[in-house]
């Protein structure tokens, strides 16, 4: 595979670089775009699911985005070192009820040397917001 940069070990700036990237991948709520940023074995915890390769990665997502609608997601660096990562999120979502979301939490992220992420593992924390409490109005792409 093709480097994936930037590559570990980390610094500062391409840290935040990797979650910017991370960012807008999700934010595309292209599944397939989203999965070449892993190996093709990675291994995931996401909530109380567990997953194993691109594959279950892209019908995860297909279904996480067919029931959380106008998704819109921020992600934020919270310490790095060698070739981790730690993020701290929060997005926003309405059900097909239209109950607005807030999901908040915290990501660990293992790379591989060529930048691929390995390991993925998300703890995630769901709360019911008003329409009015929204922060992250910004124009879908």
């Amino acid at each position: 595979m093709n480097p994936r940069p930037p590559l570990p070990p980390f610094t500062e700036e391409s840290a935040i670089k990797k979650v910017q990237a991370a960012e807008d991948a999700w934010n595309s709520r292209d599944p397939e775009r989203v999965s070449l940023a892993y190996t093709p074995d990675t291994e995931w915890r996401n909530r109380d699911v567990f997953l194993n390769g691109r594959t279950e990665v892209v019908e995860f997502l297909k279904k996480k985005w067919a029931k959380e609608h106008d998704y819109r997601l921020k992600k934020t660096l919270w310490a790095f070192t060698g070739n981790r990562i730690a993020v701290r999120f929060e997005y926003e979502w309405h059900d097909d009820s239209g109950q607005w979301w807030r999901s908040h939490g915290n990501e660990n992220w293992e790379f591989d040397e060529n930048g691929y992420m390995a390991r993925r593992y998300a703890s995630i924390n769901d709360q019911p917001i008003r329409e009015e409490e929204r922060k992250f109005r910004w124009e879908r792409v």
